[in-house]
Formats: structure tokens, C-alpha cells, sequence
């Protein structure tokens, strides 16, 4: 019998195994490195099977949480609703379980989290199971770390359950199982931070030139685009594998949505008064003809969707006169003449998804924020305002779904505020 156990549990490690170099590989397709940090916590948690977990990143001397999952939370949610967008940081010293493991780069293997034994440096902090009413007993914490040994961040990975769903320690055979899957998502990450890099720069040489391009700003657009196409994938019951690949590529095509301007001459992109002339105003639109123009030609789905939002992201639902630039051909477009040629209007499901949800964003972040050239505006009044426009600048289902998540719109706002 006891033979038999033995066969039955290394078949089961084997198989677990191969579903590690499987889901390896998947890892290795993502290119945003938020996208990937997400989905690294999601599979580490189905491995070994986690109730719940947090991935924490590296800033300084300080660790930021990034990721909270946590499937008995959710099952209290209403279907497509998330887990409240959570945000803080702390140093990263050894008073705390997650501090600890990045200060030693050792994992830690807890059975009780309320029972840590007295002498030990670090002990759990109860104020989170308070306050949502969670037990958090085993807890199996372990470094992320590339090549040369830095450390990128932490896992903390929560309550494994067995079979029957019962609360269980982390045994040394998921201790194993979860080592072999950090190592082989270290590549995944490293090609992630090195297009997170490459993105940066870009951004970077944006803001240099046009001072309302900030990096929080772009940031937040990225970060309202993939919870706006989350909840409308949702509504749209669209399948999981064309969302987690979509998801990837809007993530960092957001950021890109105003790159364009890098080619727009100062003394047009950063007048203020008085207001810009008819042909001032025209090679302004020709920001976004610029931008897809960096993008040509496409080479793979993300050029394509950095492409389709940059040229696009200006034009209006409804194919009204303000939207821009329309049906054009990049070969139209004279960049030593700069002005946008008069096309004919694009307008609904013309215009590509990813630049209807980023027209969404876009307009929300620059109403809710001051500029050289107004005030910001209320929340209520921003929100107000793009719930107005349903229907005639914005696409109604990407409106309807923005509206569905004010909550986490807001929470975004707090925890990427303007330096």
C-alpha cells in the first residue's frame, strides 16, 4: 500500500511538473511587466492551491504591494465585481513576514500565522484579517530574484487547502513545486522588465518635450484602460484566453496613446494663450498620425494596438466634427507639412476597441487633473461629464463599464498621484 501511495504521489509531483513548464511558457508570451507579475501570483496560488495571496515589488528600501488575490473574498462579490484596488508599502526590514524574505532573500514556510513562535524577528500583522473578517493560517512566503541574485520582490501565498478544502500547511512537496516555478518564470521576468525599460525611455523622451505627458499620467491612462476592458470583457462574456492576451498588449499600448507629440513643435505644444490658431490646431491633431507612424509598420499584435491607439484615440463615437483624424492613410499624412489632411470621419465600431477604451481614459485623467490650460475638475463632475458624452464622443458599452468600476477609477487616482 504504502508503494502504492508513493507511485500515486510521484505521478501526481510529475504531472504538476510538466503543468509548470506548460504554464512557463504561456509566462514567457507576456510582455507587460504588470500583466506578468499578476499572473505569476494567479498561477503560483493553482499550483499549490492558495486561497490567497499578494505580490509585493522592490521600490527603494521599501516593499510596495502590487497584487492582492484572495477566492474566498470574491465568492462574496457580485459576478465581475473585483477585490477592493489596494495600495500601500512598507520598509523592508525583518519586523515583517514579506520584509524579512526580502531582506534575507530566504523563503519562510509558516504553519500558523498566530502562532509564530516568541524569538522570532518577524510576526504577522492581524489589522487585514480584522478588518474583512479572514482567518489567514498557513502562509509560504518566498523572494522573486533574477539573474545575479537582485531581488524584484515577494509572493506570500495564503492558506493552502486540500482535497476537501480544508485548511493545510505547505508541505516541502509545494515547497518544491513552487521553487521550480519561480526559477522558470525568472526568465519570463527578466524580458518583461527589459520591455518595461525600453517603454520607460520612450515615455521619458514624450515628457521631456510636452510637460502634460507625464509619466503618472500615462500611467493612470494604462491602469484605467485594463480595469475599463476587464469589466467590459466581463459584460461582452469574452473568453479568457482572447482577454489575457488583449489585456497585455492595451496595458502598454495605453501608454502610448499621446507618444506623437515627441514630433509637434514647441512653440505650438506648449502655447497656452492665446488659443491656437485653425492651422496650429491642425498639426496639433497630427500628434496622433506622428505616434502610429512610430508603429509602421506593424510587426505583431502589440505594434498593431500602440498603432490603432495612437491614431485613433481622438475620434468621436458618433463621427462628429471634433474627432480626428478619421479615415486617413498614414501615407496622407506630410509630416513636414504636420496638418492632418481633411478625411472623412471614423466613427462606432470603426474605431478600434483599444482606442475607444483609451478615448475613456484619456479625457477622464486630463478633466480630473489641472493643466497649464484649466483647472481640474471634480470627480463627481468628471464622471458626470464622460456619462454625458455616452453616445456621441464615447462608445455606450465602454462608458457603461467604466461607470461599473468608479470605485477602483478612484482608488487608481489615490494610489498614482502627480509628483
Amino acid at each position: 500500500m504504502f508503494g502504492f501511495n508513493r507511485k500515486v504521489v510521484n505521478a501526481r509531483f510529475n504531472k504538476r511538473l510538466e503543468q509548470i513548464v506548460e504554464i512557463a511558457q504561456s509566462l514567457s508570451e507576456i510582455q507587460d511587466i504588470d500583466i506578468l507579475l499578476e499572473r505569476i501570483l494567479t498561477e503560483t496560488r493553482k499550483i499549490v492551491n492558495a486561497d490567497a495571496g499578494s505580490i509585493y515589488i522592490v521600490e527603494g528600501n521599501n516593499l510596495r504591494i502590487k497584487y492582492g488575490q484572495n477566492d474566498t473574498q470574491l465568492k462574496l462579490l457580485a459576478p465581475g465585481e473585483k477585490l477592493p484596488y489596494t495600495y500601500f508599502s512598507f520598509p523592508i526590514n525583518e519586523s515583517s513576514i514579506s520584509g524579512y524574505v526580502a531582506k534575507t532573500g530566504t523563503p519562510l514556510n509558516i504553519e500558523d500565522a498566530y502562532q509564530i513562535p516568541a524569538g522570532k524577528p518577524y510576526h504577522f500583522n492581524m489589522e487585514s484579517d480584522i478588518t474583512t473578517d479572514y482567518r489567514t493560517r498557513s502562509i509560504y512566503t518566498f523572494p522573486l530574484k533574477i539573474k545575479g541574485g537582485a531581488i524584484l520582490g515577494v509572493i506570500q501565498i495564503i492558506n493552502a487547502m486540500d482535497e476537501e478544502g480544508n485548511i493545510v500547511s505547505f508541505s516541502q512537496e509545494a515547497e518544491l513545486l513552487i521553487n521550480h516555478f519561480a526559477a522558470s518564470a525568472v526568465q519570463a521576468l527578466q524580458r518583461a522588465y527589459l520591455t518595461s525599460s525600453m517603454v520607460k525611455r520612450m515615455l521619458k523622451m514624450a515628457e521631456f518635450r510636452d510637460p502634460k505627458e507625464t509619466f503618472p499620467h500615462v500611467e493612470r491612462v494604462s491602469s484605467f484602460a485594463l480595469e475599463i476592458y476587464d469589466r467590459y470583457a466581463f459584460n461582452h462574456r469574452i473568453d479568457e484566453e482572447t482577454q489575457e492576451k488583449y489585456r497585455d498588449y492595451l496595458k502598454i499600448g495605453a501608454k502610448f496613446h499621446d507618444v506623437g507629440k515627441v514630433g509637434i513643435s514647441d512653440i505650438i505644444l506648449k502655447k497656452v494663450f492665446p488659443r491656437f490658431t485653425d492651422e496650429e490646431r491642425s498639426i496639433m491633431k497630427g500628434h496622433t498620425c506622428i505616434g502610429a507612424q512610430l508603429f509602421e509598420p506593424p510587426e505583431s499584435e502589440l505594434d498593431t494596438i500602440c498603432q490603432d491607439i495612437a491614431l485613433h484615440h481622438h475620434d468621436r463615437w458618433d463621427g462628429g466634427d471634433s474627432g480626428y483624424p478619421g479615415k486617413i492613410r498614414l501615407s496622407d499624412f506630410d509630416i513636414r507639412d504636420g496638418q492632418v489632411p481633411k478625411t472623412e470621419p471614423l466613427s462606432g465600431e470603426d474605431i478600434p476597441l483599444a482606442a475607444r477604451i483609451v478615448a475613456v481614459a484619456d479625457v477622464f485623467d486630463a478633466l480630473s487633473h489641472k493643466r497649464c490650460y484649466k483647472d481640474s475638475w471634480s470627480l463627481e463632475d468628471s464622471f458626470k461629464e464622460i456619462e454625458k458624452c455616452s453616445g456621441s464622443h464615447f462608445d455606450p458599452d465602454v462608458v457603461e463599464a467604466f461607470m461599473q468600476i468608479k470605485d477602483r477609477i478612484c482608488s487608481i487616482l489615490d494610489a498614482i498621484p502627480d509628483a
